[in-house]
């Protein structure tokens, strides 16, 4: 199937899923949103396997077509810490870090710019099902300051790391400064209990949860610096940012260490 067939193979099969008829839209552009909004708000249900199949060929040749970044290829700003501006979907390296809200389900709003967003459409509608199942076996909310992980199915990396960041209303409390770092140790202890050898660690709480971003940075550095000297084995961090604004903050942050 050439890519252009996949796309509409599984459009038509997320309408009729939800038992809905309407001609596809003509336009490619329109059809990437139409497929990406299908995807953000299907439930978390098992799929059939010929779809996996051609949802997971569809994804993996987008993907191809993105570009992929190596990690180990990404310069180091000092010895087994590295910074990086990118699409965090597209970093091969052993897990990357969701920043995802309490239910731990993904991003329900169709085409949402957030990263819990991007993360679930790029891996898949299996990322979903495997959070549901975590979740049900919990019983309730992910704690702030905790974390979860699961596969990352269709993306670059091994392993999607989920936390939950704290949600700033005003400025940061002491509180809110100790559950941020929480989320990174959680992270890296669940990482390294999993064998992981590389972790990006997105930036967690400064989007949609309003944390202030160069406080949250300053945060991010100290506790993943301080915590990596506690851990069994050696693992590589990277910084990921996505706006220039964040790339100069943690920027002055590692060349002033």
């Amino acid at each position: 199937m050439t890519q252009d067939e996949r796309r509409r193979f599984l459009l038509e099969f997320l309408l009729r899923e939800r038992g809905e008829t309407m001609a596809l839209p003509a336009d490619e552009a329109a059809q990437r949103r139409l497929l990406r909004a299908l995807c953000n708000v299907r439930e978390p249900i098992p799929a059939p396997a010929d779809f996996l199949a051609v949802q997971d060929a569809y994804l993996q040749e987008e993907t191809r077509r993105k570009g992929v970044a190596d990690a180990a290829r990404i310069p180091e700003a000092e010895p087994g810490i590295r910074l990086w501006r990118g699409d965090i979907t597209t970093l091969r390296c052993d897990a990357i870090v969701n920043a995802a809200n309490s239910a731990l389900l993904g991003c329900f709003v169709p085409c949402h710019g957030c990263i819990d967003n991007a993360i679930h459409t790029y891996a898949g509608v299996q990322l979903r099902l495997a959070c549901a199942k975590l979740m049900a076996a919990q019983g309730h909310p992910e704690p702030t300051g905790r974390a979860k992980i699961t596969p990352a199915f269709n993306l670059p990396s091994r392993y999607v790391l989920h936390t939950v960041g704290p949600i700033v209303q005003d400025q940061p409390t002491a509180r809110d400064e100790a559950l941020l770092a929480a989320c990174y140790r959680s992270c890296l202890a669940i990482a390294a209990a999993h064998g992981a050898r590389s972790v990006a660690f997105c930036c967690i709480s400064t989007g949609e949860f309003h944390f202030p971003s160069a406080r949250a940075a300053q945060i991010a550095v100290q506790t993943v610096c301080e915590a990596r000297k506690t851990l069994q084995h050696e693992m590589d961090v990277i910084f990921n940012v996505y706006q220039e604004r964040d790339l100069r903050i943690y920027e002055g942050l590692l060349a002033g260490r």
